[in-house]
């Protein structure tokens, strides 16, 4: 990511989980890293998606099996609605286990700037199925 002008400033642990939706997709591994970055979102998020098709990633159709998949999940506090675009914060942050446990590791404090929720309160909230698991602090 530095290549593209992208600092990463923190990381959590990384987690690994069964693919949302469910298929026959191997298991994922996920972590939330805290970035700096020179530029507003838009730019930001082609500048992680040019990073995905330096690993192989080809973008067919959604939910489809990657390589890599960077996600923007949050930009500060703001609010952006561009359907087909942009979307931040990422419009199912609070449907995925996979992204709030090391959410809430990296930035306990942070609250979804619609909901006003926590990770850990939009944790409680989820429905029982989510299966993740820790693998490191590293």
């Amino acid at each position: 990511m530095k290549e593209h002008g992208i600092e990463v400033v923190r990381r959590s642990s990384w987690y690994r989980s069964a693919p949302v939706p469910v298929s026959d997709q191997p298991w994922f591994v996920n972590g939330v890293v805290q970035v700096r970055a020179d530029w507003p979102p838009e730019p930001l998020l082609k500048a992680l998606h040019a990073v995905e098709t330096e690993y192989g990633r080809v973008r067919l159709r959604r939910n489809e099996s990657r390589t890599l998949d960077l996600d923007l999940l949050a930009y500060d506090d703001r609010i952006i609605d561009q359907p087909d675009k942009l979307v931040v914060p990422h419009p199912r942050i609070q449907d995925r286990a996979f992204v709030l446990l090391p959410l809430d590791e990296l930035v306990p404090r942070w609250r979804h700037p619609v909901s006003g929720l926590t990770a850990r309160e939009m944790l409680r909230s989820l429905p029982p199925g989510q299966v993740v698991e820790r693998l490191s602090s590293d």
